[in-house]
């Protein structure tokens, strides 16, 4: 039996450990983030099934003006990073052209129709099935206009297995309930999902990963290539598979890959639950370009997309905002608030690098999921075990090939 050594040990790397080892595999995670801050553990907690359409589209590019930060919108390009948002912007407006697009949403789709019932299997799997919440979410406006328009441009998109339907009277009055004004809109989604604690599902992933005879090793992983195989000093592995987020850039270039990753800075601030019903889903406050989630003992305000340097010092601005949201819209939760800043893997064209090397046979990869991460993790780790064992992967990964950035 071969031991593969996984660099990561976020959400896709410890359900692809999971899946490897319960397809027969010895497996050995190598992470070194012991305080679980990335961004698998901070994020929105949304499993993102009725986003199909990558965020690499012209409809994006052309609302990029009014969704800057300057202008009280969510996305910021640091001037000290121009160095590397600037060659990830030129890469992301190709990979947006209608005809990119329209391959990039054929690429998620498969995938997508098969997150939840993924995340089913997963979530039994590691004897928690109550982490799993299959409630939808809401999305609400405030202005008039913007839920004329927001409404039209949900249902017109493609949302995959996702439906957006009318709120109920008694979902429209709790929604209007949790602010100072009533909704001028509101939409809810079925088909979404939730973690119900990021906490929670980082400690029985990695029960699981443990009881099934998986290895944990809590340190820095360096990769080299020697005798044309990929190798990890002080880790015995035949086969290496990188699932290091934004780090993974690193790793695969030792091997010979380009990898235009960017850091895709998101903030969070949590605090009390008290105020906040246990049993009521994400809302997105879409003008606000805020999401809030209720944790089983935390309410989570988060936003922003800000492209940067993984290791630049954290934005306050940033923080201040959300909270300044919070108090504006009179959101039934308060301070002292709970700060984190935390770097999704994305890529230019917005879809996932998952695949095997074409450049050292022994290294395998799965890594930047942008946005969804946690939404494609159970599916992303089905991919890589059968890709791994050689058998045929229940979609097809050509589209995820890194080699397209060669």
């Amino acid at each position: 039996m071969g031991r593969t050594a996984i660099v990561g040990g976020g959400v896709v790397g410890l359900c692809t450990g999971i899946a490897l080892l319960d397809a027969g595999r010895a497996v050995t995670v190598v992470d070194d983030d012991l305080a679980g801050a990335a961004a698998s553990w901070g994020n929105a907690g949304h499993i993102a099934v009725e986003q199909v359409e990558p965020l690499a589209s012209m409809e994006a590019v052309r609302s990029l003006p009014g969704r800057l930060f300057s202008r009280g919108g969510a996305l910021a390009f640091p001037p000290s990073a121009i160095g590397r948002w600037l060659p990830f912007g030129l890469r992301l407006l190709a990979a947006s052209r209608p005809a990119q697009f329209r391959k990039g949403c054929a690429a998620l789709r498969p995938l997508m129709a098969e997150a939840m019932p993924a995340w089913r299997t997963m979530a039994d799997a590691i004897g928690a099935p109550d982490l799993l919440r299959e409630d939808g979410h809401f999305i609400v406006w405030h202005g008039e206009q913007a839920a004329i328009s927001g409404r039209k441009a949900w249902e017109s998109a493609d949302t995959g297995a996702a439906r957006v339907q009318d709120v109920s009277a008694a979902e429209r009055a709790v929604l209007d309930g949790l602010g100072a004004q009533p909704a001028a809109g509101a939409v809810r989604f079925t088909g979404s999902g939730q973690i119900a604690d990021l906490g929670d599902l980082r400690k029985a992933l990695r029960a699981a990963f443990v009881q099934r005879g998986g290895v944990i090793v809590e340190r820095h992983a360096e990769l080299h290539v020697q005798g044309g195989k990929a190798v990890l000093p002080g880790v015995e592995a035949d086969t290496i598979l990188i699932c290091a987020g934004v780090r993974s850039r690193a790793l695969m270039e030792a091997a010979g890959h380009k990898v235009p990753i960017i850091a895709e800075r998101g903030y969070h601030v949590r605090a009390d639950a008290s105020g906040w019903a246990a049993d009521l889903p994400p809302v997105v406050f879409e003008e606000r370009s805020m999401i809030v989630t209720r944790y089983r003992d935390c309410v989570q305000a988060a936003s922003f997309v800000e492209l940067g340097d993984p290791d630049a010092p954290a934005d306050p601005r940033k923080w201040e905002r959300l909270e300044r949201h919070v108090r504006e819209l009179g959101l039934p939760f308060a301070g002292p608030f709970r700060r984190w800043m935390g770097c999704r893997p994305t890529l230019p064209d917005y879809l996932p690098a998952i695949g095997r090397s074409r450049r050292v046979d022994n290294l395998h990869y799965a890594f930047g999921h942008q946005h969804l991460g946690l939404t494609l993790a159970p599916i992303t780790a089905r991919l890589m075990a059968a890709a791994m064992a050689g058998g045929e992967p229940v979609a097809q990964l050509a589209p995820f090939d890194i080699e397209r950035f060669a």
